[in-house]
């Protein structure tokens, strides 16, 4: 099993959620995050001032998958969540060890 975390815009969570639906993303855990990587913030003006925005926006979405179709689901990420533009977000991958599902007991791939 597979964990996956994505980290994009925000405007381009519906795109990503249509994008995963049509792969067959069954569920998803997504969180409003801040953040930033190499962009390191921007500035911004407010009424004449300038003053600096360190973490920008983003959203992380969390999939739990079964090993050999990850890689599907990854790419389908990346190409629903490209803008070409600094920002775009990235995504990780992990191995799942293990999973309960806690209405039924159920375990690992059985529980996903």
């Amino acid at each position: 099993m597979k964990l996956i975390h994505a980290v994009i815009k925000p405007f381009k969570l519906d795109e990503v959620r249509e994008a995963l639906a049509d792969v067959g993303v069954e569920g998803m855990t997504v969180s409003e995050v801040k953040g930033f990587g190499r962009q390191k913030g921007h500035t911004e003006l407010y009424r004449g001032s300038e003053y600096q925005i360190d973490f920008l926006p983003k959203v992380k979405i969390e999939i739990a998958t079964q090993a050999d179709n990850y890689e599907t689901i990854v790419d389908a990420i990346i190409k629903s969540a490209y803008t070409g533009k600094i920002g775009d977000g990235k995504v990780f991958v992990y191995d799942l060890s293990h999973a309960v599902r806690i209405r039924t007991g159920e375990l690992d791939s059985d529980a996903l």
